[in-house]
């Protein structure tokens, strides 16, 4: 029997043709504007259906880019901090120095030598410890991994 009845639409925004660009438009843990970490502790703890679903995902991703001529990518932990918060490592890693000048106030200085204006309002990229657990985060700890208890009475076997 023939519905004279229109189709219904679904209700909502149309399906993105760049879901991918959206998602990562919105921000989230590991995205940056040009990169997404996928921590391999959390991806190797994953339930096995979505480890098999990355799994295939990402080799349908290396089959269609792997003939490009991949870098070697150096990921490394960091947060956002204040310029005047940074220790003398931090500055020199972010390419910053600090110096007392004639009048005894702070200056903060590029590598070129240039005074860097209003450093308290200035936020800088730099490293940090990682805060994601791995497998191996304990391994010189006294800590069982995946958090199951010591035998009673403190013996380790």
């Amino acid at each position: 029997m023939f519905n004279h009845d229109p189709i219904p639409r679904p209700s909502g925004p149309p399906a993105s043709s760049t879901p991918v660009r959206d998602y990562m438009a919105a921000g989230g843990p590991g995205m940056s504007s040009d990169y997404v970490v996928v921590p391999r502790a959390l991806a190797e703890a994953m339930p096995l259906p979505w480890q098999q679903h990355m799994t295939h995902l990402l080799a349908e991703f290396h089959r269609t880019y792997g003939h490009l001529n991949w870098p070697i990518y150096r990921v490394v932990p960091s947060r956002y901090e204040k310029l005047v918060d940074l220790d003398e490592d931090q500055l020199a890693e972010v390419g910053a120095i600090m110096e007392i000048d004639s009048d005894g106030s702070l200056v903060y200085r590029d590598r070129s030598g240039r005074k860097i204006e209003n450093a308290e309002d200035r936020t800088v990229l730099v490293s940090c410890l990682d805060p994601i657990p791995s497998e191996y985060a304990n391994a010189n700890q006294s800590t069982p991994p995946r958090g199951f208890p010591a035998p009673l009475g403190g013996e380790r076997r």
